[in-house]
């Protein structure tokens, strides 16, 4: 059986979405798929069972099909750094902090990385949906990408293109990316996806024969818009969260740090009819909050001292107040980083809510478990270079926790909610996100052309 890519004939065309709900529909057809991608940017990470970290939706695609996870899936992920640098994780390991032009010019040497996790998942699976990143024609860029043609072709995939309607310009994205492909790859598209429609769907019929008549081009189905508050893979994803509020009881504030990372921690609060969810960035919007988090970082002392200039530390009086990870360490006394790894500042204070302090160490922790927070026990996992005596710990209504995940347990939730407001009644959020993933797929399989996607991956 080929593998597949999926190419966006844009940004943000809904590639990660597809790419999940593909897979998904593939492995309830018995089909045993892997999700995949090159290269990923984002800050928002997971550890997987094998260990090391790899990107949300790589991973989210592989927990819904219930299927074992390990770096393969992901093998070159990029964080944020400082200075116009980006940290490198290969295989699910930090390995180094690098700026742009180095990263370009060392692009070969990351390649057998690539090839061999994808060859490691080929050995167990018979098709991997690879995801491609941004545009797979940026004509300058072709011969430095991981992600689109690199995987194409190398490994002689089949691709489906997907373009996003609500950006405008649908028919020119296709044509022209269809257009830009080396003509190996031309002959591999087995059609597109037109993505994000909203609206009376027969308006776009004439639409449909434009792109099979005149382009030459199957058209595999005409997706409607539908929320899908999971697996979200970057901060700018994650700003398009629909929430229905009519019900909420609490309201919650997540600060907006520069450099926030990991913000599936707040999935289960996106999901949960009794909050409303907001994302602020001015100590202005906390009054109206009942409770505040401080999100992880990438760069934590940075982030700190963003919050201490605009005086978001005068405002946290007589709030609740939940730390997860670098916001957990922002709580403490002091934070000392003297080799450099994330900063330059080498000793900074903290809000001193928490005794002792945080030291920065070369080797990442990156783990898995169970742990023991605020008096339960909960799955989570941790992804930090700060070490402080305690994992979490609670100080009167401030909370702090090195454990990502926590908020997906429904006991953690219910006990700092109550204490709130009296009348929560919390969820079960691992009912809600299965059947989300379910229906979510349903929508998709209902207007995409599986059967022909299917026959073409077996051609």
């Amino acid at each position: 059986m080929n593998s597949l890519s999926i190419f966006g004939t844009s940004s943000d065309a809904g590639k990660s979405t597809l790419s999940f709900a593909i897979s998904y529909l593939l492995h309830h057809r018995g089909v045993k798929v892997a999700p995949f991608k090159a290269q990923n940017v984002s800050n928002n990470s997971q550890v997987t069972d094998a260990g090391g970290e790899v990107a949300i939706p790589q991973y989210f695609a592989a927990e819904s099909i219930g299927m074992e996870t390990s770096p393969d899936i992901n093998p070159i992920l990029l964080k944020s750094g400082g200075k116009s640098k980006a940290h490198v994780i290969i295989n699910g390991q930090s390995v180094s902090d690098k700026d742009v032009w180095s990263y370009y010019r060392d692009i070969d040497t990351l390649k057998p990385h690539v090839k061999r996790a994808f060859e490691n998942l080929q050995k167990k699976y018979d098709c991997i949906v690879a995801e491609g990143a941004g545009s797979p024609v940026e004509l300058n860029l072709m011969d430095k990408d991981l992600s689109n043609i690199y995987i194409a072709d190398e490994f002689n995939t089949k691709i489906i293109l997907v373009a996003d309607i609500q950006r405008g310009g649908v028919f020119a994205s296709i044509y022209g990316v269809y257009n830009l492909l080396p003509h190996k790859l031309q002959k591999n598209v087995i059609g597109v996806i037109v993505n994000k429609f909203q609206g009376d769907m027969s308006l776009f019929d004439e639409g449909v024969k434009i792109i099979e008549n005149e382009f030459n081009i199957p058209v595999l189905g005409v997706v409607p818009f539908k929320p899908f508050n999971l697996g979200f893979e970057d901060s700018e994803s994650l700003m398009n969260y629909v929430q229905d509020t009519r019900k909420a009881i609490i309201k919650v504030g997540v600060i907006k740090l520069p450099h926030i990372s990991n913000f599936t921690d707040f999935e289960p609060l996106v999901s949960d009819g009794e909050v409303e969810l907001a994302f602020i960035s001015s100590p202005s919007e906390i009054a109206s909050c009942d409770m505040l988090i401080i999100p992880g970082s990438k760069r934590v002392m940075d982030d700190l001292e963003w919050l201490k200039q605009r005086g978001f530390e005068q405002r946290f009086h007589n709030k609740t107040i939940v730390g997860i990870c670098g916001g957990y360490e922002m709580m403490f006394e002091t934070i000392r980083d003297p080799k450099a790894i994330e900063s330059d500042k080498k000793k900074v204070k903290g809000f001193g809510i928490f005794k002792g302090e945080v030291l920065f160490k070369e080797k990442k922790i990156v783990k898995k478990g169970t742990y023991k927070v605020f008096g339960l026990k909960v799955k989570g996992y941790e992804i930090h270079n700060g070490v402080a005596k305690k994992l979490s710990q609670r100080k009167k209504s401030f909370y702090g926790t090195f454990a990502h995940g926590v908020f997906d347990d429904d006991a953690i939730r219910y006990k700092i909610f109550k204490k709130i407001n009296k009348d929560y009644k919390g969820y079960n959020f691992k009912k809600y996100k299965k059947k989300s993933i379910q229906e979510f797929a349903e929508h998709v399989d209902k207007h995409i052309d599986m059967k022909r996607i299917v026959r073409e991956l077996n051609d």
